[in-house]
C-alpha cells in the first residue's frame, strides 16, 4: 500500500476503515495490519494507541483491537467534564459577608500580558530587556548560587545584610528605619497582598486614591474588602476629602503612593504628606506607602523627597517597596516595614502565605545592590527614560495635539490622558491593539465611577526611540477610525 507509512497516515487510513465494523466488531490482527500496509509492528502499535486515545478502538491485550461501542465511550479519552456547578459555588457567599470576593486580573494582565510580536507595547509596566541589568544579574546569581549553605533555609524574616541595606534605603539620612522593621518578600504586589491582609477583615472598607494603581484594586477585592475612591490632583491625594473619607467609611486603612504615583505621575506635596499622617492618626488609621517608583527617577528630577516611613516614629506607616521596577520582572524581592505589633502580624500572614523568599534570590540582591554595577545602571535607567519620556511628549505633540498629558512626571514610566468626553475608551484600546499598538486602558484605575475616559501610555517597554514614535502614530489610525 504504502512503503514508508507514518504512525499518523496509518492512524489516519484505520480511522476511515472503521465504517466497516460494528461497535465491539473485531479489527484485523495486528500481524495482519503489518502484511496489508507494509509497515513495522511499532507502527501499528502505535497507530492503534491513537486511536484508542480518541474513544474509537478499544486494545485488548491477548484479544486484539476492537471497534469502540457506546459502553466504551470514554475509556480511551478523558471525559468531558461539567464544570457548570462551579459558577454556584464559587459565587456562594455567607449571609454575613458584606463584600463577595472577586477575582478581577484584567487590570494586571494589561501590563502583564506580552503583546504579538508585531505590536507595539505601550502598556507594560517592567522595562524593556534591553534597559535590565542582565549581564549584572547573571553574574550577580552566579555568585550568589555558590556561596555555602546557600540553598538552605534562609531566616524567615529574610537576609539580615539585605534587611540592613532596604532598611537604610527607606529610611534614608534620618534612620528611622532599622533592619528589625524590615520583612523581606517577593516583590511589591506580595507586600501589597500582606499587608492588606494585615491590616484589613474581610467586608472592611479601604481607602485609595482615586485613580490608583489597579493591581491594588485587583488584590483588595480578591481579599474581600472595599475600596472607597479618594480623589487625587496636581498635588497628590485631597486630604481634606481624606479626612471625610475616614469619618464616613469607618475604614481604618488608606492606601497610597505618594511618590510618581501611578498612574498621574503626581508626588504628593510637602504640606499633604504631613496631613496624611496627622489624619490617619486621628482617624487611628494606617498608612500603606507603596513607594513603587524611587529608583525611576529622571536623569532631570528634582530631589526626593523621603518616604512617610521615614518621618513616621509611631508606627501609623507601613511601607511597601521592591527591586522588581527598576531591575527585571523576574528580580520579585521587596520588602515591607513596619513598627510595633503590625509587624508581627505581617511576619506571620507572610510565612502562612509562603514560608520565605527564596535564599539564592536574596544573595543575588545582595550581589547585585553591592557590586559598581549598580549605581551605574541607576544611571542609564534614569537617562534613558528621561529621553523615552520626553520622545513620547513629543510625539504626542505631533501625532495627537488634541491629547497632551496632564502633566509630564519627573519619574516613573507613564503618561496619563484625557480622551475626549463621550469617547468609548474600551473601544480605542481594541482599535489601537488592530491596528499595531497595546495600550493601556483608564477603567481599571478607579474603584468607582471615572469622571472620564483615559488611558495610561508606558514608555518602558519599547525597545527603541524609533519604535515609540511608531506606536503612537499607531495610536493616532486607530482614533481616527483607522
Amino acid at each position: 500500500m504504502f512503503e514508508r507509512s507514518s504512525v499518523v497516515e496509518l492512524a489516519e487510513v484505520l480511522r476511515e476503515e472503521l465504517d466497516r465494523y460494528s461497535p465491539g466488531e473485531k479489527l484485523p490482527s495486528s500481524r495482519a495490519l503489518i502484511a496489508q500496509h507494509r509497515v513495522s509492528p511499532v507502527t501499528v502499535s502505535r497507530a492503534l494507541a491513537l486511536l484508542a486515545a480518541e474513544g474509537l478502538v478499544v486494545t485488548r491485550p491477548g484479544a486484539g483491537a476492537f471497534r469502540a461501542g457506546p459502553a466504551d465511550r470514554g475509556r480511551g479519552q478523558p471525559r468531558a467534564g461539567d464544570t457548570s456547578w462551579q459558577e454556584v459555588a464559587l459565587s456562594a457567599e455567607a449571609a454575613a459577608d458584606a463584600v463577595p470576593r472577586s477575582v478581577d486580573a484584567s487590570g494586571i494582565l494589561a501590563t502583564l500580558a506580552a503583546p504579538p510580536t508585531d505590536v507595539i507595547e505601550l502598556s507594560g509596566g517592567y522595562l524593556h530587556s534591553s534597559l535590565q541589568p542582565e549581564r549584572a544579574l547573571a553574574a550577580a546569581l552566579g555568585r550568589a548560587g555558590r556561596r555555602p549553605g546557600v540553598w538552605d533555609r534562609p531566616p524567615i524574616d529574610g537576609l539580615p545584610k539585605l534587611r540592613a541595606w532596604l532598611a537604610r534605603e527607606i529610611s534614608g539620612p534620618t534612620g528611622g528605619v532599622t533592619a528589625a522593621d524590615v520583612l523581606i518578600t517577593s516583590g511589591g504586589q506580595s507586600s501589597l497582598t500582606t499587608a492588606l491582609r494585615a491590616l484589613a477583615p474581610p467586608g472592611a472598607p479601604v481607602l485609595v486614591e482615586s485613580p490608583t494603581y489597579p493591581g491594588l484594586l485587583a488584590v483588595a477585592r480578591a481579599s474581600g474588602v472595599r475600596p472607597v475612591p479618594v480623589p487625587v490632583d496636581a498635588h497628590g491625594v485631597r486630604t481634606d476629602l481624606l479626612a471625610d473619607a475616614f469619618r464616613a467609611s469607618g475604614a481604618r486603612v488608606f492606601a497610597c503612593q505618594p511618590l510618581l504615583q501611578n498612574p498621574t505621575g503626581t508626588v504628593l506635596s510637602e504640606e499633604r504628606r504631613a496631613e496624611v499622617i496627622r489624619v490617619a492618626r486621628a482617624a487611628g488609621a494606617f498608612v500603606i506607602e507603596d513607594d513603587f517608583a524611587r529608583r525611576l527617577a529622571h536623569e532631570d528630577a528634582p530631589a526626593l523627597p523621603p518616604t512617610l516611613a521615614a518621618d513616621d516614629p509611631d508606627g501609623t506607616v507601613v511601607h511597601a517597596c521592591s527591586l522588581t521596577k527598576a531591575t527585571s520582572p523576574s528580580l520579585r524581592v521587596g520588602a515591607l516595614a513596619a513598627r510595633g505589633p503590625v509587624r508581627d502580624r505581617l511576619r506571620a500572614i507572610q510565612v502562612v502565605d509562603s514560608f520565605f523568599v527564596p535564599w539564592p534570590l536574596q544573595e543575588a540582591t545582595l550581589e547585585l545592590v553591592g557590586s559598581p554595577a549598580w549605581p551605574r545602571h541607576l544611571r542609564a535607567v534614569a537617562a534613558e527614560l528621561r529621553r523615552r519620556r520626553e520622545a513620547l511628549v513629543a510625539a504626542l505633540g505631533a501625532e495627537l495635539p488634541g491629547l497632551p498629558p496632564a502633566r509630564v512626571p519627573p519619574g516613573g514610566f507613564h503618561l496619563w490622558l484625557s480622551l475626549p468626553p463621550g469617547t468609548d475608551e474600551a473601544a480605542v484600546v481594541r482599535a489601537a491593539l488592530h491596528a499595531g499598538v497595546a495600550v493601556a486602558p483608564g477603567r481599571p484605575s478607579y474603584a468607582a465611577e471615572p469622571p472620564g475616559p483615559r488611558l495610561r501610555l508606558s514608555f518602558a517597554g519599547v525597545a527603541s526611540l524609533a519604535e515609540l514614535a511608531e506606536g503612537v502614530r499607531r495610536l493616532r489610525i486607530a482614533l481616527e477610525g483607522g
